[in-house]
């Protein structure tokens, strides 16, 4: 990881949150409880992962990005059908998400959330807000589609579970460079986030389109030489790309990040922590002494 981080470089620490909250919320047993009988061990696995972080990398611009809503966002303006395959959290997961946002308040982190733009957006706003050559970005999440936002020197890393990755790695691990991953996703689909795509086609064929076109709009420019690539069905492609290049450009809004959300905040610097409320979050989460000493120094 070392060879990643350039010391030289002032760093900006942009983190997924929801998806180290979704990672320990599956894992039930045992069940740890609050003083109020609330369970809470989504909010122990994210905290986990948040003290780790900060002890290691001890990050000094750092900003956390939620999700709230899957109803009122602005992809499912554009496309409703957008996530419908999936259901809304649970209230108790609901409850352990606050008390993961209250806790990072309270030791003076940024975190934020949107009803009508998703954590990736936030997480594109804070990039583009920060885009510097003295600045690395550096984009802690397991989902692939951010790393279409890397540029330069910045990093994705999906923390605790796979190396980081600039560019080149991108290229390597799914056949695209960075600013190709939308154009990827479109033309493939994406079935987590229920995003149509070209019927049959999946992203090893979208990389090899790309690879030879460049971009989607140059493969949509020239439709008719797609039947002469090397590809087993080249012709058969064509055909299919043609027919669904309506589905593909819809679905290219849905998988592009947007990079000016109104109303992410621009102060991304460490706060002074709030020890009185971080001592009663910790309490309330049934935390020992020492593991509230722990936060208060991190």
């Amino acid at each position: 990881m070392s060879n990643y981080l350039h010391a030289s470089l002032e760093r900006i620490w942009l983190i997924d949150a929801s998806i180290f909250v979704f990672r320990a919320w599956f894992i039930r047993n045992p069940l740890p409880k609050d003083t109020a009988g609330n369970p809470v061990n989504a909010v122990h696995g994210f905290l986990r992962f948040v003290y780790h972080l900060l002890h290691e990398q001890k990050p000094q611009q750092i900003g956390f990005a939620f999700d709230t809503s899957l109803q009122s966002s602005e992809r499912k303006t554009i496309y409703p059908a957008y996530k419908a395959n999936r259901s809304s959290a649970p209230d108790e997961l609901k409850y352990q998400f606050q008390r993961c946002r209250d806790f990072l308040d309270a030791l003076g982190i940024t975190q934020a959330a949107s009803t009508t733009h998703e954590a990736d957006d936030l997480i594109g706003t804070w990039a583009e807000q920060n885009r510097n050559p003295n600045r690395q970005i550096i984009i802690i999440s397991g989902d692939k589609d951010l790393a279409q936002l890397l540029k330069a020197e910045d990093i994705w890393w999906d923390y605790n579970r796979r190396g980081a990755l600039h560019a080149g790695g991108v290229k390597d691990s799914f056949g695209v460079w960075p600013e190709q991953i939308a154009d990827q996703l479109a033309i493939a689909g994406d079935k987590a986030d229920n995003i149509p795509g070209v019927p049959g086609v999946g992203m090893s064929t979208a990389a090899k389109l790309l690879k030879r076109f460049g971009s989607l709009d140059n493969i949509l420019e020239n439709l008719e030489q797609i039947g002469s690539m090397q590809v087993l069905g080249a012709k058969r492609l064509q055909q299919l790309v043609t027919q669904h290049q309506d589905t593909i450009r819809l679905a290219r809004k849905l998988t592009t990040i947007n990079c000016q959300v109104p109303e992410a905040p621009t102060d991304l610097r460490r706060k002074p922590k709030d020890l009185a409320r971080l001592q009663e979050l910790c309490e309330l989460l049934k935390l020992s002494a020492e593991q509230y000493q722990l936060w208060a120094e991190v």
